[in-house]
């Protein structure tokens, strides 16, 4: 669960998005390092991201992609959660990891995709 979403001028760094999502939302707002994707800024060091968070299952990160964009992606904040209920980015997978993802996609798909929509229209504010 990904999308796109063009913030408006005065919000054009992390920072200042991260100050407006702070004051105007009812979510739990923190600044952090990516450890999901690990990315890496400019000059080398790990990039940080937004962290929308509405329970221990349920989060999205927010990060710039260009000037204007932002890229918003459903997380797990937990990272003892997000090991096993994340998204898996290798190409082979032992027996449980298949089976905690058949988990997922039946009884956690429905629930995350609700909450990554109402965390969405938070970040549609800065919009």
């Amino acid at each position: 669960m990904d999308n796109l979403i063009e913030v408006k001028n005065e919000y054009n760094s992390l920072d200042k998005l991260y100050d407006f999502l702070k004051s105007t939302s009812a979510f739990e707002c923190s600044k952090e390092y990516d450890a999901w994707e690990v990315r890496t800024d400019s000059n080398g060091q790990m990039a940080q991201c937004i962290v929308l968070k509405k329970s221990g299952m349920h989060a999205l990160k927010v990060f710039f992609i260009n000037d204007n964009t932002v890229k918003i992606c459903h997380i797990i904040p937990s990272k003892v959660m997000n090991a096993y209920f994340g998204k898996s980015v290798k190409r082979y997978r032992n027996i449980l990891e298949i089976i905690t993802g058949k988990i997922k996609d039946t009884l956690l798909a429905p629930a995350q995709q609700k909450a990554f929509e109402e965390l969405e229209r938070e970040v549609k504010k800065a919009a």
